[in-house]
């Protein structure tokens, strides 16, 4: 019970993680710039995406564009669209496998071919956390260092979006997941006799049968009436004559 336990806290893990990650490739929001000027009209709020821009007015009114052209993002932004698609690609087969390898379903019959198919579906997250964990890094870094240069005009200052946020959590997720699947599953070799463990397997014995050997009788019958004869004659011991003591 306690190994199901672990794999299912892994997976639900493991799946929170993975929307995350769908969730910060899709919404606009890695960069958010503000500006509000002299009159509270001319009022804007950009996000910068992975995929599209968008400008919020002051009205309420909101316009997004698709980024059709790669080149014209910044090279962070270039190299997140790469890792968040390969990370969604490996959190979606290292979630996929954990179903087969689950001691909960019946795919698979031996323990430790399961026991294998666990180990590589929590390494398939891992590697998942890790791929969203870069390009989020990455963009909040140089978005802190565009922020405090003092070189930037304000209305080119760009602030953290939630995709960040959200992709901070998302890796954290889906690490904690990767770990706990890693480690829910049993040892490669069985120990028998020990506490928790099944016992020796008994095997049927195939060799030859052996049984009482019956034997007929001889037809030879003991008579008694043989004599014995030496092949050599001993000779008759002589008379002893006892000595007279006085």
């Amino acid at each position: 019970m306690g190994r199901i336990a672990k794999e299912v806290a892994g997976q639900i893990l493991s799946f929170i993680g993975f929307i995350g990650v769908a969730v910060t490739c899709g919404i606009p929001m890695w960069r958010v710039t503000s500006y509000i000027g002299a009159n509270i009209v001319t009022g804007q709020i950009i996000w910068d995406g992975l995929w599209m821009n968008c400008v919020m007015q002051s009205t309420g009114q909101m316009q997004c564009k698709l980024n059709e052209s790669v080149m014209r993002l910044s090279p962070d932004l270039q190299a997140a669209r790469a890792l968040v698609i390969i990370s969604l690609i490996f959190g979606f087969i290292g979630f996929v496998i954990s179903f087969i390898g689950a001691k909960c379903t019946g795919c698979l019959k031996n323990e430790s071919s399961r026991a294998k198919v666990v180990i590589i579906s929590g390494c398939f997250i891992i590697v998942s956390a890790v791929l969203i964990l870069i390009p989020v890094c990455w963009s909040a870094a140089v978005s802190i260092t565009d922020f405090q240069n003092p070189l930037t005009i304000e209305t080119q200052r760009r602030e953290i979006g939630a995709s960040i946020y959200i992709g901070w959590a998302s890796a954290a997720f889906l690490l904690i997941g990767g770990i706990v699947l890693t480690t829910s599953c049993p040892p490669q070799k069985q120990m028998y006799g020990y506490p928790g463990y099944p016992p020796a397997p008994v095997y049927p014995y195939a060799g030859p049968q052996y049984g009482p050997v019956y034997v007929p009788p001889s037809n030879r019958s003991y008579t008694g009436t043989a004599s014995y004869v030496p092949n050599k004659p001993y000779a008759a011991p002589s008379a002893y004559a006892p000595a007279q003591y006085r």
